[in-house]
């Protein structure tokens, strides 16, 4: 089992079960700068994951690169980051603030990403999210193999001594077995869902609004989706999931904690509101509150049936 804990109760070891909790601020949205991420933390965030950051520095795709849509976001940014290496700095204020930090990463072979969790771990997050499902870059294609899955997560999982989490697409036909694949390689956690794959055309020019043309959809349109993946999932596997996928009220998490998810992560919402994350824990310990329950593990997978 991993040796490093996150702090805060967020995640700990209770015999040989990981359990995983909390409200966190979602890979991609602020995970750059230290003093973004200190914010989200500042507003309510118990932990928060880094922007997905890869061996060396990468531009990313051509603008357009982002758009609105239907109460959300489509993106087709690229992975765009500085490249592990400058990213020490960052970490290096992160620890010093005590945040609970899980480095999301990301590489184009087994033993690339084994590279980058070897230097990831230097840097001491709380854990590791595995990015094996961006939908508008050439890594996409790895969560929709069970077998390309498994020796991801296998090559992570023989370096670290933190935490690995799984982040897997809803785009891939059969994500269940996919799940299964990275609980069997020693995933601590599977990460439901990544952004959904689109697109947008705009009416006057006649052509593709993202310079892509294809992007990741987030936001309130995707929650539907999201909360059928962490219900399948949570069926299925024994390791935690750790929702994500449009949430933006404390109704949203409810359900995604009924559907099985431990931990949520929160993206988009933040834009709006970066109070998003003390709302949301505020309304479910009513919520648990009114309903005469002890706590959120109460409702974790209640909504699920046999």
């Amino acid at each position: 089992m991993p040796t490093s804990l996150l702090p805060n109760d967020i995640l700990n070891i209770c015999g040989e079960t990981l359990k995983i909790h909390g409200y966190w601020l979602a890979s991609g949205i602020l995970g750059v700068a230290a003093s973004t991420m200190i914010r989200a933390v500042h507003a309510g965030a118990d932990a928060v994951v880094t922007k997905s950051l890869g061996s060396s520095p990468r531009k990313g795709h051509a603008g357009p690169v982002l758009t609105a849509s239907h109460g959300g976001l489509l993106n087709a940014i690229g992975l765009t980051n500085p490249g592990i290496d400058a990213f020490e700095d960052e970490m290096k204020l992160l620890n010093k603030a005590k945040i609970p930090v899980i480095m999301s990463v990301f590489g184009n072979t087994p033993k690339e990403i084994a590279h980058i969790v070897e230097k990831a771990v230097k840097m001491k997050p709380s854990a590791i999210e595995l990015n094996l499902s961006c939908p508008h870059a050439e890594i996409s294609q790895i969560s929709h193999s069970p077998d390309l899955t498994y020796k991801y997560v296998k090559s992570a999982k023989e370096i670290a001594d933190v935490p690995v989490f799984a982040k897997l697409t809803p785009n891939a036909s059969d994500y269940v077995s996919v799940g299964k694949a990275a609980q069997e390689a020693g995933a601590d956690a599977i990460v439901a869902i990544n952004t959904v794959r689109g697109m947008r055309i705009d009416i006057h020019q006649q052509q593709p609004i993202l310079g892509n043309m294809v992007g990741g959809l987030s936001g309130p349109s995707i929650f539907p989706i999201a909360v059928r993946c962490v219900y399948d999932l949570y069926k299925t596997l024994s390791i935690p999931i750790i929702g994500v996928g449009g949430v933006s009220s404390w109704e949203d998490a409810v359900e995604m904690h009924l559907a099985g998810a431990r931990a949520i992560q929160i993206g988009t919402a933040v834009m709006n509101d970066i109070d998003v994350f003390s709302k949301i824990k505020n309304g479910v310990s009513r919520y648990i509150e009114e309903s005469g329950l002890n706590s959120v593990d109460d409702i974790i997978g209640a909504g699920v049936k046999s």
